[in-house]
């Protein structure tokens, strides 16, 4: 069983910031990718950022500059700082990680449960 549970949400000013946390947990063999996506009511989700083993790391244009992603890859956790917030942040994010079990080693995506993220103007 593996579990994603994100903590870090809330709700804050427009220009102020924001970290959010990701724990994997489980048995866990390997993680290939983890990423943060978010969801606007009545949108898509979305992809906001992500970053594999080695490092390399994507971002959606809308928040190139303003957050920063990183992994503790010891601890199985992922982070999303986010600098600069604006009212259009505000979405629920949502914790993605690519990984492979103890018992299945095979690739297979995960997902937490969210964190809602509220920007106020």
């Amino acid at each position: 069983q593996v579990q994603l549970v994100e903590s870090g949400g809330g709700l804050v000013q427009a220009g102020g910031s924001l970290r959010l946390s990701c724990v994997a947990s489980g048995s866990i063999f390997s993680i290939d990718r983890m990423a943060w996506y978010r969801q606007a009511p009545g949108k898509q989700r979305e992809l906001v950022a992500h970053i594999i083993g080695g490092g390399t790391t994507n971002y959606a244009d809308s928040v190139k500059g303003r957050f920063t992603i990183s992994r503790d890859n010891a601890k199985n956790t992922v982070y999303l700082q986010m600098n600069s917030l604006k009212p259009e942040d505000t979405a629920v994010y949502y914790c993605n990680a690519r990984l492979s079990t103890q018992t299945m080693r095979v690739l297979i995506a995960y997902w937490g449960q969210g964190t809602q993220v509220t920007v106020s103007s």
